[in-house]
């Protein structure tokens, strides 16, 4: 059976993570003098505890070419096919250290076949390629299929997140075109979605709910009242916010899966606490 690869930025739900056999490589958290790795040495609620009270952010690294090796030859003890899904190539250096340990393994192991796809998503976005990929694996499908679900999936699901503050996206260098929004950060929502890669302004709210109703808007602009969807709910430190989004959602959609999951802490610098978002996929 086809082996799936990811990285913890996926923020997939652990449950899922152990049903599908996913294998993840952690990126990296530096904090003070400290290098820890994403999922293992530092938990999303500690480390939103950790950024409520930080006078100075803490720097985030994606995998070494080295950290995917290893996520590789595990795979390889029970495998030859493997197909492995970073987030966004256009914010992280993730898909170029995962290209480049695939071509260093196929000269060590040449029966081994990786396929590497970049899904230009972040978050569960990124993660429901990987889910639906593993699920195809499991129906028994080769590895173009596989990989062609993890592209397919990834270009069909939408992310839109909504943060107290974009303070943590400037501060981290992540604020892509959102730039826009910095000018009137003072009692806002801002809305920000992910479009080829890249983080993206949807415009802003001036109360959270106004943003929910907001964000479901935009989700009934592309699957109509009471369309059929996959939905995955994110958090930082906003676990009460996120089950009043959740609410208002199945009051708008049929919600055929429903998802949640804190968001991994590498992507936590940079949303901040009190971040709520959704990936969801038309059905």
């Amino acid at each position: 059976m086809i082996a799936v690869l990811t990285d913890t930025t996926a923020s997939i739900p652990v449950d899922l993570i152990e049903e599908l056999q996913i294998e993840l490589v952690p990126y990296y958290i530096m904090r003070n003098n400290e290098t820890l790795r994403d999922g293992i040495d530092i938990q999303p609620d500690e480390f939103a505890q950790y950024l409520m009270a930080a006078r100075t952010l803490p720097t985030t690294s994606n995998p070494s070419p080295g950290d995917y090796i290893k996520g590789i030859k595990k795979l390889a003890e029970r495998t030859r096919e493997i197909v492995s899904i970073t987030m966004t190539s256009k914010g992280s250096g993730a898909y170029q250290s995962c290209r480049a340990a695939a071509e260093m393994m196929s000269e060590h192991l040449p029966h081994l076949r990786v396929e590497v796809v970049d899904s230009l998503q972040t978050a569960m976005a990124h993660g429901w390629s990987v889910i639906e990929a593993a699920r195809t694996a499991r129906q028994g499908l080769g590895i173009k299929e596989v990989a062609a679900k993890a592209r397919e999936i990834a270009a069909k699901t939408h992310m839109l997140q909504t943060n107290d503050t974009l303070r943590y996206l400037y501060m981290g260098g992540r604020i892509g075109k959102a730039q826009s929004l910095m000018g009137s950060l003072l009692n806002i929502k801002p809305i920000v979605t992910m479009e080829d890669g890249i983080i993206v302004p949807l415009g802003t709210a001036r109360t959270r709910h106004k943003a929910y109703m907001k964000m479901v808007d935009l989700v009934r602009e592309k699957v109509g009242q009471g369309g059929k969807i996959k939905i995955a709910f994110t958090h930082c430190a906003a676990m009460d916010q996120l089950e009043i989004l959740k609410d208002e959602f199945s009051k708008h959609f049929q919600c055929v899966e429903v998802l949640v999951s804190a968001l991994a802490p590498s992507l936590a610098v940079h949303s901040g606490p009190g971040t709520v978002g959704l990936a969801y996929l038309p059905v």
